[in-house]
């Protein structure tokens, strides 16, 4: 018997029907960009995050990404996935647009990701290679750098995690 004033967890049906009945067409507000991945099956997890936010995903045009997305892409309606075929230059076009570039880093003069303000501007946020990070011509490119803090002792989060973490941030959902 549930006690009176308990929470009550929300079926799938009052779920859906808070929910949009379709996938968002592009937004083109946020756009997570793992241009460096080190393992593929982080990639389905970041496409659920981007769905989840209202988000894009932007990914290289690699055939093992491809294969990655199909694999672990988990969502029953298609997501906004972005493919581009030279990270860096795909950078350096969106920068000279105007659009805001982060970096997901750890370096002097950080935002913590607590800080992190919703984003206003178009963004796009710059996930690296798990063991080696952004690459320095990328991080030289990016205008602002969100650092994750930990207190263990590892030293990064897995993308799909940090990539999830400032998402949500940015959406003004955390």
């Amino acid at each position: 018997m549930t006690r009176p004033g308990a929470p009550r967890a929300r079926t799938r049906s009052d779920l859906r029907q808070q929910r949009r009945p379709r996938s968002h067409h592009c937004w083109d507000h946020i756009l997570l960009a793992p241009l460096w991945p080190k393992h593929d099956a982080n990639l389905g997890t970041l496409l659920r995050t981007c769905d989840a936010v209202g988000a894009c995903l932007v990914v290289t045009r690699q055939a093992w990404v491809r294969r990655a997305l199909e694999k672990g892409n988990t969502l029953r309606r298609s997501s906004c996935v972005h493919r581009v075929a030279d990270p860096l230059h795909w950078l350096e076009a969106q920068r000279n647009a105007g659009s805001r570039l982060l970096a997901v880093e750890l370096a002097d003069e950080a935002i913590r990701v607590g800080d992190l303000p919703a984003a206003r501007q178009r963004t796009v946020v710059m996930l690296g290679h798990e063991s080696d990070g952004v690459p320095p011509e990328a991080l030289a490119l990016a205008d602002d750098v969100v650092e994750i803090p930990m207190i263990g002792t590892g030293l990064s989060l897995n993308v799909a995690v940090a990539g999830s973490l400032v998402a949500y941030k940015l959406a003004g959902m955390l």
